[in-house]
């Protein structure tokens, strides 16, 4: 039997933040708040498009679910492939990461005047657990499919427009290269068409 989708998970989730992006809290309750409704919105899986939900052999998928049309804030998946994993990395804005479905490995790392050490021990990230970044509690960090087996999903809050967002990657050897990562998907779920969700009889 086909699941049938529950869209209205998404957008309420969508109006969450933008509600609290709207009302310019201080980081620090906007990381709490969000992350309890992006832990209510993981606790469900029945939301996300297949489309959204594809790896990919190569590497791990960035999916665009939602941008703010002032770019303040975006929702995105990412797919990751059996043992995928991202460099080291930073975002450069806050945010959130909620896995919806297997397990990531995330490493913090500090920046160093001879490059970036780790910092602290891997956190195991399974479904249902919220994390968060931000370059004033800590940006830099690696993350991986905790299975070698099988495919992994989580969900993420950005405070920007993340696929256009110039940022950095520190490779093994020293140094760091900007990069911006763009998107993998050219079209987004159409989460607004609620004559779908309640037909007229």
């Amino acid at each position: 039997m086909t699941q049938t989708l529950r869209p209205d998970r998404l957008r309420a989730f969508v109006g969450r933040i933008a509600s609290l992006v709207d009302e310019q809290v201080p980081e620090a309750h906007l990381l709490k708040a969000g992350g309890a409704a992006l832990c209510e919105l993981i606790a469900h899986d029945d939301w996300l498009p297949d489309a959204f939900a594809q790896p990919d052999p190569e590497r791990y998928q960035q999916f665009l679910l939602h941008a703010d049309s002032r770019q303040r804030f975006s929702i995105v998946s990412f797919v990751w492939g059996p043992g995928q994993s991202t460099p080291v990395h930073d975002h450069t804005v806050w945010g959130l990461i909620g896995v919806l479905r297997g397990a990531e490995i995330a490493q913090g790392y500090h920046l160093t005047s001879d490059g970036v050490l780790e910092e602290g021990a891997a956190k195991r990230l399974d479904a249902g657990t919220v994390d968060a970044v931000s370059p004033r509690i800590g940006d830099i960090h690696r993350v991986s499919n905790a299975f070698g087996d099988r495919t992994s999903i989580s969900i993420h809050v950005y405070g920007g427009n993340i696929g256009a967002v110039t940022r950095s990657v520190y490779p093994a050897g020293g140094g760091r290269k900007t990069f911006i990562s763009g998107y993998s998907n050219d079209v987004l779920p159409n989460i607004w068409n609620v004559s779908r969700e309640s037909p007229i009889s």
